[in-house]
């Protein structure tokens, strides 16, 4: 639980690995009853998930949020395109960074804050292998050296 009111329900873990990440903004989503309840529960996962912009407007793509069971019959579809919530301002800063070449919209973390469940998105770049190798020594240098800083 941060400060500022969030109550993180789930990150993208793997974005931070594949990716360099440039800017971040929160976005709403449009959801329906039954997703809320299932993403209260914590079944929602945002592996291999992206944003896309389609006629002047932001959806989410690839994200699955499992089926609520008591919901029965009125359940939602789990890997449905979901549309997300922003400023006209803030559509048109992203639409303006994702048309330049290797940058692309993918979702860092859900949240709910103050009630409301509210989407993370990163404008990120791809890294190459040899840039996630780099990253993979840096952090195993960093727990070596903090292990022998404890044990002295």
């Amino acid at each position: 639980m941060k400060d500022d009111g969030r109550h993180v329900v789930a990150t993208n873990r793997k974005a931070r690995h594949d990716y360099f990440i440039v800017s971040t903004v929160e976005a709403g989503i449009v959801l329906q009853g039954s997703e809320v309840k299932s993403i209260r529960l914590g079944n929602l996962n945002l592996k291999d998930s992206y944003a896309s912009m389609r006629k002047g407007e932001l959806f989410l793509i690839g994200t699955h949020i499992s089926h609520y069971p008591p919901a029965n019959q009125f359940n939602h579809f789990p890997e449905r395109e979901r549309k997300l919530l922003l400023n006209r301002r803030e559509l048109n800063k992203l639409g303006g960074k994702i048309t330049e070449k290797g940058v692309t919209l993918v979702p860092m973390q859900v949240y709910f804050k103050n009630g409301k469940v509210k989407v993370e998105i990163a404008v990120v770049k791809g890294k190459r292998q040899y840039d996630k190798r780099q990253a993979i020594a840096k952090r195993d240098y960093e727990r070596e050296k903090e292990r022998e800083w404890k044990t002295k």
